[in-house]
């Protein structure tokens, strides 16, 4: 038998965190995603990236949106199914790898991309060009994740400075859309046992132009 790739061993470990009854994450949406309610429409095509269990996705078709949920492990997308079911709405559900998903082209109105930050520099300037091509004009991003300085707090999010985000980064990888919302700030969070207390987020609100 043939070793796993770094990548592969990677979907393992989600595939086993998520393999038991709860809810790593909790079934309540991210807070700061719930908080861009105002922006959204019934009838918008969404995205949710990386949506693990399936919390965001779930909230984002309780708001009307038509909703595709991805993951790369089956066994978050199957809780995500379970948990739309148990909450009276439809989501498209597809197993993907984001390393080689193809996001194509001015596809969806809003993508939320929440606590992503398993992606080193390398994949994430590709989920950040796909995200911006997926897209459509005038379409959203809505994006949540941790500064450097949560390696300090140790309160979720992974322990590798180079995934996590700066201000003048997401500037940088989102020049060529408009920013409508970029804060720092540290904050007390509580989404199940994976992201519970003090955090050092930053929020973006992107629109594509």
């Amino acid at each position: 038998m043939s070793a796993q790739s770094p990548r592969q061993a990677g979907i393992a470990r989600w595939d086993a965190r998520f393999a038991g009854d709860e809810y790593v994450f909790g079934t309540a949406p991210n807070a700061f995603l719930a908080s861009q309610a105002h922006r959204l429409r019934p009838g918008m095509t969404a995205l949710a990236v990386a949506d693990g269990e399936g919390r965001n996705g779930v909230w984002l078709a309780e708001q009307g949106l038509d909703v595709l949920s991805i993951d790369a492990s089956a066994e978050g997308l199957a809780k995500a199914g379970k948990l739309a079911d148990a909450r009276g709405v439809h989501i498209g559900i597809e197993l993907a790898d984001l390393a080689d998903w193809d996001w194509g082209t001015a596809r969806f109105d809003v993508i939320a991309a929440i606590f992503i930050q398993f992606a080193d520099p390398a994949l994430r300037k590709s989920i950040f060009e796909g995200m911006q091509r997926a897209l459509k004009p005038g379409g959203l991003l809505l994006l949540q994740g941790y500064r450097p300085e949560q390696v300090g707090h140790g309160t979720g999010g992974p322990p590798t400075v180079e995934n996590l985000y700066t201000a003048d980064m997401l500037r940088a990888a989102f020049a060529g859309m408009d920013l409508l919302q970029l804060d720092e700030h540290d904050s007390v969070i509580s989404e199940g046992t994976g992201h519970h207390g003090l955090s050092a987020l930053i929020d973006l609100v992107a629109r594509k132009r």
